[in-house]
């Protein structure tokens, strides 16, 4: 059976949080988060809502093997679905498998779950993934026993993606709201889990967030966090004046040690490295499915460890923290 959660897609959620007076917070995001789905202000809005009702029809149904997220069964004619998946273009986390065709995303973020999923616990979890994309690591999380994943990510196209992967999957328990952590009321709270990857460097007062974060847990609760850092001893910092790797709005990027105090300052405890990898060009890359620059127009063509303005290439650090008890 196919499933058309176009009108209400967070249907099943909203009942949920209805029925639970302590997340009675939930049900205005939901609402507001379903009606920038029907009406935000976006030039691609109509296309992109065209596409998700032109995509063909297939058996729902939703699995990891070997850690692929993949949804409902295999069309016969993969040519249109591909064509109509590609409405949704830049495809940047996965990769995804969507009624049998593979999308080869810019990021294999499975790499990155395998450094972080060993470390965590998720089993029962209600989880809050601010930044969360098309919520690839949400459909993860699940596989790992999460009861309820939240993401947030203003970015629509994002919400999108989601949509046709939940078309496919059927009723589920991973959310993507396009909303952002600023959009969270002040009583929301009371998750288990919080999520923050590739969101940190962006924010001009980085403790600031990291409070923000573990007030958002249950007390005890954990907080993975994911960013940018320095291979350097002590407590360095860079704040690049213009661009990073062509980015913009990177505001600060700590050495371990640095970022390490600063979840201290926040009122986290026992803050600890998990892993901290360079990213390859292997990592994050141009695909069919993401057509735009990739890491290897951002690096220096002569030295690799270096970004395309002299700033030391991306490394980056996961890290786990508890929130005060």
């Amino acid at each position: 059976m196919f499933y058309s959660p176009l009108e209400k897609p967070y249907g099943p959620a909203l009942k949920q949080s209805e029925s639970d007076p302590e997340w009675s917070w939930l049900t205005p995001l939901l609402e507001r988060g379903q009606g920038l789905l029907h009406n935000a202000r976006h030039g691609d809005l109509a296309r992109w809502r065209a596409a998700l009702a032109a995509l063909p029809a297939a058996s729902t149904g939703f699995s990891l093997p070997g850690g692929l997220p993949s949804f409902g069964h295999r069309i016969p004619d993969q040519q249109a679905l591909i064509e109509s998946l590609n409405a949704f273009h830049p495809w940047r986390k996965g990769p995804l498998q969507v009624a049998g065709v593979t999308i080869d995303t810019e990021w294999r973020s499975d790499w990155k779950w395998q450094r972080i999923a060993p470390h965590i616990d998720l089993q029962g979890h209600r989880v809050l993934d601010i930044g969360c994309g098309n919520g690839y690591y949400g459909w993860r999380m699940l596989g790992c026993g999460a009861r309820l994943v939240l993401g947030l990510d203003p970015t629509l196209v994002y919400a999108m993606q989601w949509l046709a992967c939940v078309l496919y999957a059927g009723p589920s328990a991973n959310l993507v709201l396009p909303l952002g952590i600023e959009d969270l009321p002040e009583n929301a709270g009371g998750f288990d889990t919080v999520f923050s990857m590739g969101v940190l460097y962006h924010r001009r007062e980085p403790v600031r967030h990291l409070r923000k974060l573990a007030s958002l847990c249950k007390p005890g609760g954990q907080v993975v966090l994911e960013t940018l850092v320095l291979e350097a001893q002590g407590t360095a910092l860079l704040e690049p004046s213009g661009r990073y790797a062509r980015m913009r709005n990177v505001h600060a990027i700590p050495s371990p040690e640095l970022l390490v105090k600063w979840m201290d300052e926040a009122g986290l405890q026992y803050s600890r490295v998990l892993d901290i990898s360079r990213t390859t060009t292997a990592e994050q890359r141009s695909t069919e499915w993401m057509r735009f620059e990739s890491l290897d127009r951002c690096l220096d063509p002569l030295n690799p460890d270096k970004t395309i303005e002299g700033h030391p290439a991306p490394v980056r650090a996961a890290l786990l923290a508890k929130a005060p008890e």
